[in-house]
């Protein structure tokens, strides 16, 4: 993963924002390196994380994948149907075209690292603005970490790229064990 961001997608209404989203979606935007990961395997990983045979009774939290070229549209179906056959049950995620996405206010970006405010405050001052730490790979993955997301031995291997101490290192780790990682 190189970045991941908060926002809206999904809809027509000019500048939504979490008290006037119009009819946008709640959404996640990732950038990642396809030579490191797979758009299949981000698939896999959507579908581990949430139930997609949840219908949303209200469009702000439906489930959706917007797909930005034939081959993602076509990886997506495919996802959607093994979706419906493991469960057994009719799938609610939508498969929309990409069409453009707003940021969500910067209290919603990094979300798990806000939450640990002796980590995040490791950041303060290194980042020109509030759109540089929001688009931060070091600051994504210390967010996907306190999350439970990686595990110990992947945090080792990047620890020095993260930018925090060893103490928020140690912090990390532990809440990967606790997670079980």
């Amino acid at each position: 993963m190189i970045r991941t961001r908060v926002g809206y997608a999904g809809g027509t209404f000019q500048n939504p924002t979490y008290r006037r989203i119009g009819d946008h979606m709640e959404t996640i935007q990732i950038d990642y390196d396809p030579e490191r990961v797979s758009y299949d395997k981000l698939l896999e990983v959507f579908f581990s994380g949430h139930d997609p045979t949840w219908p949303s009774p209200v469009r702000q939290y439906a489930s959706a994948i917007f797909f930005h070229d034939e081959e993602q549209e076509k990886l997506a179906l495919e996802a959607l149907d093994k979706a419906g056959k493991n469960t057994g049950k009719k799938v609610s995620t939508q498969l929309l075209p990409y069409a453009g996405f707003t940021r969500a206010e910067d209290y919603h970006q990094k979300y798990y690292l806000r939450s640990v405010p002796g980590v995040a405050a490791l950041y303060d001052g290194q980042f020109r603005d509030q759109d540089a730490f929001t688009d931060s790979t070091a600051v994504a993955r210390v967010n996907g970490y306190i999350g439970g997301n990686g595990t110990v031995e992947q945090l080792e291997k990047e620890k020095e790229e993260l930018g925090i101490t060893d103490e928020a290192i140690e912090a990390l780790k532990w809440i990967l064990r606790k997670a079980g990682k």
